[in-house]
């Protein structure tokens, strides 16, 4: 069967994440997006795991079940530690087939940290150690390196990174067989790294509120269980990992370069004109996704291996609707109408991918049908995002942004 399943996801227990992050209200959501498969998120965190050993209902075949929502048991570590004289941060997602599997990685994990003080806790723990804990604890875990360029907390971070993937994992870099791309980077920019081949990447939404699961995720055609995902993931099977849901990277918020208190944003080459400061304060800028694929890249933009997975870049329903409303995506307004849509299509993600437009004008403004065909066609303009500041994006030009373009769309 073909469904949608998003990883990577914190709960409520995390920092700086929203209090409807509990099992009920991502059901709701994922329901409202058309995502099958949830990532659990935050396994290490002793209350959320009590919530989950208490919602979900264990379907016997590594997948959980909350209503008409399947889970997938997952968590996000953060590695601070020093190696070779040198400091590094890598975030690592792990996902392990069953509750005891899991009780069992909590329980040595906590020796080298205190798991109960974030949903994603951070140990000074190597990332190698990581792995090897994990795998020694049931080779059917998989780990996976979260958001591998992101500059301050990634496998290939400007700030804190390593160049190799061998570098930070040393023997068990065989055990690891996918990478997340992150927000701020998709497929194309991963393929500059012939070194990256080999492995699957993966996208997911990171997401700390319930609406923003899903602004990343992974298409699959195959049996809805652990071992066959875990499976297609290692393979790299086209047949069955059909193809991965993106962001424009530039609306990520480590896309270019930058310093964000002086409001400088650089492309690489004005990183390189500017000798990596900002020329405001004359600090170093923070070296962000794009200028660090380009110094590790051995090949040309534009470059696609013969076994890549496909991507689509999308842009989130309410973001559409927004720039066609000209309003803020968190009006009132705004929600109203996400919600009229979703209703009369079934899923957003019906709307942004399948339904065809001719089908789409009979129940959406023709302004944002309009707006779904031209980001379906990567028609969109964005100032890139840097330095901890999300781009901003427009479908619509300001010189279409006419008050007959809102009348029209106040009729609907």
């Amino acid at each position: 069967m073909e469904f949608i399943a998003d990883f990577h996801i914190h709960s409520k227990y995390s920092r700086a994440t929203s209090r409807d992050m509990d099992v009920k209200h991502l059901a709701e959501w994922a329901k409202l997006k058309g995502i099958t498969l949830m990532g659990t998120g935050d396994f290490t965190h002793h209350l959320w795991l009590e919530e989950l050993k208490h919602h979900l209902e264990d379907l016997g075949n590594g997948l959980y079940k909350y209503q008409d929502i399947y889970f997938i048991l997952t968590s996000e570590i953060s590695s601070i530690y020093s190696k070779k004289g040198r400091t590094y941060r890598v975030h690592n997602m792990v996902i392990a087939p069953s509750f005891k599997t899991v009780d069992k990685i909590n329980e040595i994990l906590s020796r080298s940290g205190n798991l109960a003080s974030d949903g994603r806790p951070i140990l000074g723990m190597d990332a190698a150690d990581v792995a090897r804990t994990v795998f020694e604890v049931d080779e059917n875990c998989m780990l996976i390196p979260g958001h591998i360029w992101t500059p301050w907390f990634s496998l290939f971070g400007s700030m804190s990174g390593f160049d190799r993937i061998e570098d930070c994992f040393e023997e068990q870099t065989a055990k690891i067989f996918a990478l997340e791309t992150g927000l701020s980077s998709d497929p194309a920019m991963n393929w500059r790294l012939s070194a990256l081949d080999k492995f699957t990447l993966v996208s997911n939404s990171d997401s700390h509120s319930p609406s923003k699961i899903g602004r990343e995720a992974n298409v699959f055609n195959c049996d809805l269980n652990y071992k066959t995902i875990r499976e297609t993931l290692k393979n790299k099977d086209k047949d069955k990992f059909l193809y991965t849901v993106e962001f424009f990277p530039e609306e990520g918020k480590y896309h270019y370069d930058g310093h964000r208190l002086c409001g400088v944003r650089f492309s690489p080459e004005e990183t390189k004109a500017n000798k990596g400061r900002c020329p405001k304060c004359g600090k170093p800028v923070t070296v962000g996704v794009m200028n660090r694929v380009d110094q590790l890249a051995d090949r040309p933009e534009g470059y696609k291996p013969s076994n890549a997975i496909p991507f689509k870049n999308l842009i989130p329903l309410d973001e559409i609707i927004a720039d066609a409303k000209g309003m803020g995506k968190t009006s009132q307004a705004v929600e109203k109408e996400y919600r009229s849509a979703v209703a009369k299509f079934g899923t957003e993600f019906e709307i942004l991918l399948r339904a065809s437009k001719d089908d789409l004008l009979k129940g959406l403004s023709p302004r944002v049908v309009e707006g779904v065909m031209r980001v379906r066609q990567g028609k969109v303009k964005i100032n890139a995002g840097y330095d901890g500041d999300y781009g901003i994006i427009s479908i619509f030009g300001d010189e279409e942004k006419s008050s007959e373009g809102e009348k029209q769309l106040s009729l609907f």
